[in-house]
């Protein structure tokens, strides 16, 4: 059983590209942008990877954005393996 195949479908790499634009934007925001009071940008990092990623939010920070990352993962594989279940039953195989 191939793994990737979850992976390779526009659904799950537009949510990627989805997810890398966000975590750009959050560390142009933590590096470049100045600011009177605190940034509320990194939230959107895990709201983007939400529901996986917050199972992670309360643990110290290096954990945290492991989370991040194990939280695309997994909600690209779950929208890769539904992207598949729909389009499989659209465009049935001999």
């Amino acid at each position: 059983m191939n793994g990737s195949r979850y992976f390779r479908n526009p659904l799950a790499l537009g949510y990627l590209l989805l997810v890398a634009a966000v975590l750009c934007w959050v560390g142009v925001d933590a590096l470049f942008v100045e600011h009177a009071d605190a940034s509320l940008a990194g939230v959107w990092a895990f709201l983007v990877t939400a529901p996986a990623s917050l199972l992670f939010v309360m643990l110290p920070e290096a954990w945290a954005w492991a989370g991040i990352a194990l939280g695309a993962v997994v909600n690209a594989a779950v929208l890769g393996a539904a992207y598949r279940s729909v389009t499989g039953r659209l465009h049935p195989t001999a």
